[in-house]
């Protein structure tokens, strides 16, 4: 099974050369997947990637951090045949991209292998990935999207009766598929978690939370009282810690306004300094790997936390974990994505947010926080940086159009009763 994996080149931007960045990075977003420096359309496995600038600013105690370039992928794997793809669809625009920052190689030095090197010499891993269906690669969603047109078209041209037997309409469909050469690859079911998945899974799953009760039982006294320890320190930390009121400008709204809603897909990325406590720091590590086992053990498969119009996201740190970014694409308006989340798992928002400089305050961190609507989207909006460059390989669909088109596909194998048939048929 082809699983799906996140990819973060971070580099920090040359003194002078930020203006000339911004102007090829806004050449670049008006066609990103065919314009002449990285074509990512050309790069096979990409599901989606961007590159956003991030302005320079200064950390919470003062010291400068430089502008920095951040180039962001959702690969199918491997993930180096893909970083491979990308150098040979690029080539010399990598060199017009990435020239602009530091430690990238000359004009003469430029080769395929020292680009290779540059791009993974600053590749930072995320903290947690979220994938909304891992094993459906970028072939499977667009193969599955032509087959339910083709379907479509096929159920449209023929004579049918309001009364007509659903499991007959579904052979005569399973009929067409069989004799069309370019939908002979839908007659089998795409491929599926295999044994080696299902394994790490119980792993996972079983034994290592199974392995971590044992430890935490053994150490039961020091567990209870590490934990008690805990909550009166973070408890003094959310009644002291200063929350922000600051609210987004007209010109910040206008300028991410103007890189949102063109579609039923969006883009949403957002920067901030995490809060300068030993606690805070631990917090956010903490609950960020739990986060990743959630995303990639529980929340897998096509909902996260029961959000289902998430395509990918990640967390991940920078400057030496002083900044976090979080980068998603998702469906919908941003207005509605942030009311999907308050609604539905608000407590996640606080227990990874709220270790952020200025969030709303919050209750032994999973209560109140988010709840606060207004606050927390002043919050997000002051943090949202715009995205220059956002790519998607199949922007027309939503996360649900793909889930229903693979369910799509896969009932055209096996049996199926009269009233399944019916079901089948309503996808389309």
């Amino acid at each position: 099974m082809i699983r799906q994996a996140g990819v973060n080149v971070v580099c920090s931007v040359l003194p002078g050369h930020l203006e000339p960045l911004r102007g090829l990075l806004a050449q670049m977003g008006a066609r990103p997947d065919d314009n002449e420096h990285i074509p990512f359309g050309a790069v096979e496995g990409v599901h989606f990637a961007r590159l956003l600038l991030l302005e320079p600013t200064a950390a919470l105690d003062g010291a400068p951090i430089p502008a920095q370039l951040l180039l962001m992928a959702d690969f199918d794997e491997p993930v180096a045949a893909r970083m491979a793809g990308l150098v040979d669809a690029a080539g010399a625009g990598l060199d017009a991209v990435f020239g602009h920052c530091e430690g990238y190689p000359g004009p003469d030095a430029a080769t395929r292998e020292a680009r290779l090197a540059y791009l993974a010499g600053h590749a930072v891993r995320s903290d947690a990935h979220y994938s909304n269906t891992i094993g459906r690669t970028v072939r499977q969603v667009r193969q599955e999207a032509q087959l339910r047109e083709a379907i479509e078209c096929f159920l449209d041209s023929r004579p049918s009766r309001a009364d007509e037997d659903p499991a007959r309409v579904r052979a005569a469909v399973q009929d067409f598929v069989r004799r069309d050469p370019g939908l002979a690859w839908a007659a089998s079911p795409a491929p599926g978690r295999d044994l080696a998945w299902w394994l790490g899974e119980l792993v996972w799953l079983v034994l290592v939370p199974l392995l971590v009760l044992a430890v935490a039982l053994a150490l039961l006294p020091l567990v209870v009282l590490g934990l008690a320890v805990y909550v009166v320190v973070l408890r003094r930390h959310e009644t002291t810690e200063p929350v922000s009121t600051e609210q987004p400008s007209p010109e910040h709204l206008a300028e991410r306004d103007a890189l949102e809603d063109h579609g039923p897909q969006n883009q949403f990325s957002a920067v901030g300094f995490v809060k300068p406590t030993r606690l805070r720091a631990l917090t956010a590590r903490i609950v960020l790997l739990l986060t990743d086992y959630g995303t990639h053990h529980l929340f897998n498969r096509g909902s996260l936390a029961g959000v289902k119009t998430i395509h990918f996201a990640r967390w991940v740190a920078l400057d030496g974990r002083r900044r976090m970014i979080f980068a998603s694409n998702y469906d919908g308006s941003v207005e509605s994505y942030m009311d999907d989340f308050i609604d539905k798992v608000s407590w996640g928002l606080n227990a990874t947010f709220s270790n952020g400089q200025g969030y709303p305050r919050t209750d032994f961190l999973l209560f109140h926080g988010a709840r606060d609507e207004l606050a927390f989207k002043d919050f997000l909006r002051v943090h949202q940086v715009p995205t220059q460059v956002w790519y998607s390989a199949y922007e027309r669909l939503t996360a649900l159009n793909a889930g229903s088109n693979a369910r799509i596909r896969a009932g055209l194998s096996g049996t199926m009763s009269g009233a399944g048939a019916a079901r089948w048929l309503a996808l389309l």
